[in-house]
């Protein structure tokens, strides 16, 4: 390595981080690093200090030619050679040449001057003492009239990590901040990120951040790029302080700086806009429009930040706007692009594609194609593009996917061969019209007789059968041929697990299982698991043909083995089979949910994670910056922005979509990595943040519902004909009888409205009694019962945990899912002591309403994961709607009457209560005790008319009519026995009836909130 090579980068001007460059020499560098001499050192310092430019030069260079091979040229030893002589020997003299360097900085020649920096960079950490005999050379160079020689002062400042020198570098760098030559000022910028790693107090206290602000408006877009720059990096050091101030003024001038700076300087303004929140979609869209010019740049880490801030902003974009739609075909082509770049950069880009995939599929669903694999692709290459193919198939283009797929599986890669048939099993999974073909084509692998094939073949085949039963099963006979060349552990599991659950099905299968049996020892434990369940579950089939062999299997899993999930497992079917046979049936042959289409998709919460790091190691790892940075100082967690609802109405909970953006779909069965609470394995027990709930367009309830319309309501005519029993029809204007007319008793809105008769004080709301949540048959032993109640304004789950198990459980913690509402633990499930066997305790968990939304079905359910020390169990529960009644839900009375007119008489729900036995009064005290208040009251021709209204948690209302009546008397005849001589008999009896109407402007909340009602008045 030469030393102009060793320095060589941007010429002149073009200064990188760190870097010292010379440039200008057209010499042969060669001679810098022979050491032949003798008195070599004592020539350098007489060189170093002689009164001669070229050869002050020259020594430098020798210099810096012994420092780049590694030697320590702060102090060097002087080697002495005899000539020709068998003998030699050294002596070691020590000649600083520290001193002598740094003195050379005293000139004017701009090449030295670099040279003398770049060593001093280097040795000033160990020679501190020395290095601030540098220190008025620095104050000096940064007031030169050259501004290269000022910018390459304060770099080397920056470089220089000397504690005790940065106090007299204070000024000098003040001052090059606000230089008049902007190379200057980007310098000093990152010099400040520098100096704060050193000393952050020291880079506060002088106000540098401040600064460092500032220059955010500068003029030179690559100054304004460079302080963004500094400030992100001292900001992540410093995750509580927002450095950044972003506001739609400052995101203005970094859009504006974005067109103009270099490539890494877009990198860096296009990182700082990601972690900008715009106020509402329309700036979202403006700031994505002049974001989207960078997708066509040539630079792939300006596309993929591109990117990143693309795909953040469509959050906050509704799903039925044009631009949405444009934004998405524009996304396509710059991510197909960055496919034909070299293997490295291709698979850096399909990493980040996968992401991308899994948050948007529709964004690249017409581009397959650009997936297929090439003959000349890295393997590393190829298994990325066949998981993103799966991830993309689809009922359009399943049968382009299983023709690559099928050649895919002839190749000569064992590894991509594997892959390859378990992507067909994956499609048939995802693609439910598929399955039949993807059973074909598998069959056709099969017959080939390639080893590995098969057996990738029956393990895919396995999964099949557990999301189709029933449908597949012919196939089985073909599986069984094959089955003395199974050799792997996976999939001779595969096949045993096939061959116990279908035993019926074939004639020999006790001969097949006990075939494995013979060498059961040498099998690995996974296939010894699955050959005892096998042969229990061929047992409890077939009982009196298989008794000897299931004796034979529980003696070698219980008393020959020496592996605890072996003996434990053939200890349970032993004691089942041998205490209760039927509960073993029960157990062992129960029948078995589908597993889910998506097994391997990232975790919602993550992928947001993720998506926000797009164009990252972190993207690449598919793991979050704290997962791989040891010590990383303060890493924040980011998450994607919730959609708005601006220029929206409000809409009914059907259009709700969930914070990261999940459909609406019912989740699948099984809860796994990607779907409902698969992250419990990995569950934070720290208590939730108490973040401002989030809540989507469609739970929202503009605060301008009534504004404008409602003076003109009061002070227009509402009055009309003397009012009717007209029952739930409602009066003119879809008003509820009583408010649609003039009163039939006294006159004036003040008695409509009249509050005389007497609703009392709230007795406290209903709580429903406990119900068994989770079975101990179902949990391993832990059984929960719970039920929920709203105390204090607050929401909470009870629950009783008893422990039915033989061992003591420990460490539990609790996750909810996704839900309508938001519910959510607003702290640890606490368990404070361990619970020992036959133990229960009972847990009161305080609820909050912050969580991620997703609507449900039924609207009230809610799926629930508790994890402790021997598994995690799944269950879910359903809780009352007026758990969410809010105690601020009491309307005005004229807005009750605007409201009522305003939403429309579709989103009116009627609703007949049988067998009531309260009178008005009584009734509405006791729905006050949960929160429905009860707003006007009235009676009109025997019936009691109460006005009531009611708010949920996420700023729904409910407006609610309910009419009380007593009937009698009513006569009903009851028949009598023949033997009584077909006598009749007459009864009187009084029967109680109540209707109610709810008006909703989210009607589907209505039935729920109905169903309450029933609920409270009834008990």
């Amino acid at each position: 390595m030469s030393v102009d090579s060793a320095l060589q980068g941007v010429p002149g001007v073009n200064l990188g981080y760190g870097q010292i460059i010379v440039s200008g020499s057209k010499m042969t560098d060669s001679k810098y690093f022979t050491t032949t001499k003798k008195g070599e050192i004592f020539e350098l310092k007489a060189e170093l200090n002689s009164d001669k430019k070229e050869k002050k030069k020259e020594a430098v260079k020798k210099v810096i030619a012994s420092m780049t091979v590694g030697k320590d040229v702060s102090v060097i030893p002087v080697h002495c050679s005899y000539l020709a002589s068998s003998q030699s020997s050294m002596l070691a003299l020590h000649s600083a040449l520290f001193p002598d360097v740094v003195n050379c900085m005293q000139t004017d020649n701009l090449e030295l001057k670099k040279l003398v920096y770049l060593y001093l960079m280097n040795y000033a950490k160990s020679q501190p003492d020395m290095a601030i005999m540098a220190v008025n050379t620095f104050v000096k160079d940064c007031e030169d009239p050259n501004p290269l020689i000022r910018a390459l002062a304060v770099r080397t400042m920056g470089c220089i990590r000397v504690d005790k020198i940065t106090e007299y570098l204070c000024e000098p760098l003040r001052k090059c901040l606000k230089d008049e030559d902007p190379y200057v000022r980007k310098t000093a910028a990152v010099c400040v990120a520098k100096l704060h790693d050193i000393n952050a107090q020291l880079v506060e206290d002088q106000g540098f951040l401040d600064t460092l602000k500032d220059l955010i408006s500068d003029s030179n877009p690559m100054v304004v790029a460079n302080a963004v720059a500094a400030l992100s990096e001292i900001s992540e050091s410093h995750p509580n302080c927002n450095l950044l101030d972003l506001n739609p003024q400052s995101i203005n001038k970094l859009l504006t700086a974005l067109n103009e700076c270099t490539e890494w300087g877009q990198i860096f303004i296009l990182d700082c806009l990601a972690n900008y929140t715009p106020r509402d979609d329309r700036e979202s869209q403006s700031i994505c429009e002049r974001v989207t010019p960078r997708l066509s740049h040539a630079n792939s880490a300006v596309v993929l930040s591109a990117v990143k801030v693309l795909m953040k902003f469509m959050e906050m974009l509704p799903k039925d706007l044009d631009y949405y739609g444009t934004l998405l075909k524009k996304l396509a082509p710059p991510l197909v692009t960055l496919l034909s770049a070299e293997p490295e950069l291709q698979y850096v880009a399909l990493r980040n594609i996968n992401l991308i995939v899994q948050k948007r599929p529709e964004i690249l669903k017409h581009e397959m194609k650009v997936f297929f694999v090439k003959y000349n692709d890295p393997i590393y290459v190829k298994l990325e593009k066949l998981d993103i193919m799966i991830r993309l198939a689809s009922q359009a283009n399943i049968a382009q996917v299983l023709a690559e797929l099928k050649e895919y599986a002839t190749e000569v890669d064992v590894d991509f061969v594997r892959k390859a048939v378990r992507a067909i099993g994956r499609c048939a999974i995802k693609v439910e019209q598929s399955a039949e073909r993807c059973v074909s084509t598998l069959l056709d692998l099969i017959q080939t007789k390639v080893n590995y094939v098969v057996q990738e073949a029956i393990v895919v085949i396995k999964d099949i059968f557990r999301k189709y039963p029933n449908k597949y099963e012919s196939v089985i006979a073909t599986l069984c041929e094959n089955l003395d060349s199974l050799d792997e552990p996976e999939a001779r599991a595969a096949m045993i697990w096939i061959v116990g659950e279908y035993a019926e099905r074939i004639d020999n299968a006790d001969e097949l299982l006990e075939s494995f049996l013979e060498g059961f020892h040498d099998e690995s434990t996974q296939v010894q698991l699955q050959l005892l369940t096998a042969i229990v579950k061929l047992f409890l089939k077939k009982p009196t043909e298989t008794q000897e062999l299931v004796q034979q299997v529980l003696s070698l899993a219980t008393q020959d083995s020496d592996n605890p999930d072996l003996r434990d497992r053939g200890y349970i079917y032993w004691r089942l089979l041998s205490t209760d046979p039927v509960a073993a049936k029960e157990v062992v042959l129960a029948e078995k949910p589908l597993i889910s289409e998506e097994t391997d998709l990232i975790e919602p919460t993550l992928l947001e994670e993720l998506i926000c790091h797009i164009g990252s190691l972190a993207s690449v790892y598919h793991k979050p910056p704290n997962a791989f940075v040891e010590g990383s100082r303060g890493v924040q967690h980011k998450r994607l922005p919730a959609r708005t609802a601006s220029g929206e109405s409000a809409e009914s909970p059907d259009a709700g979509q969930s914070v990261g953006g999940v459909s609406d779909a019912p989740p699948a069965v099984i809860p796994s990595q990607g779907d409902l609470l698969g992250d419990l394995l990995n569950l934070d027990l720290a208590p939730p943040s108490a973040s401002v709930p989030v809540v989507p367009a469609s739970m929202q309830m503009g605060v301008d519902l009534l504004g404008g319309g409602l003076d003109s309501l009061l002070s227009g005519d509402i009055g009309g004909s003397p009012a009717i029993a007209v029952g739930l029809a409602g009066g003119a204007g879809g008003m509820p009888a009583g408010l649609g007319g003039t009163p039939a008793m006294g006159g004036g809105l003040g008695d409509l409205f009249d509050l005389g008769g007497g609703v009392g004080m709230a007795t406290g709301s209903y709580v429903p009694p406990k119900a068994v949540w989770l079975p101990a048959m179902k949990a391993k032993g832990l059984e929960i019962s719970g039920t929920f109640a709203r105390r204090g304004g607050g929401i909470h789950m009870d629950l009783s945990l008893t422990n039915n198990a033989m061992s003591i459980m420990t460490d539990f913690a609790i996750q909810f899912n996704r839900n309508s509402f938001g519910l959510a633990p607003a702290g640890p499930l606490q368990v404070l002591t361990p619970l020992a066997q036959n133990q229960t305790i009972d847990v009161s968990l305080p609820l909050n309403t912050n969580g991620p939304i997703m609507k449900m079905e039924p609207l009230n359910n809610l799926q629930v994961a508790v994890k402790n020390n021997i598994d995690v169990f799944y269950f879910s529960c359903q809780y009352p709607i007026s758990l969410l009644f809010v105690e601020d839900g009491k309307m005005d009375r004229q807005v009750f009457l605007a409201t009522w007119k305003d939403i429309p008489s579709e989103n009116e729900t009627q609703y007949q209560i049988k067998d009531f036995h309260l009178n008005s009064d009584a009734a509405s005290t006791k729905l006050q005790g949960s929160n429905v208040f009860t707003v006007a009251k009235r009676t009109v021709d025997a019936q009691d008319l109460l006005y009531q209204s009611i708010k949920l948690t996420n700023g729904i209302w409910a407006l609610a009519e309910l009419r009380i009546q007593s009937i009698t008397p009513n006569y009903m005849v009851r028949r009598h026995g023949a033997g009584q001589g077909g006598a009749e008999a007459g009864e009187r009896a009084c029967e109680n009836w109540c209707w109610l109407a709810v008006k909703c402007r989210a009607p589907e909340v209505s039935q729920y909130i109905c169903q309450c009602y029933e609920l409270l008045l009834r008990n």
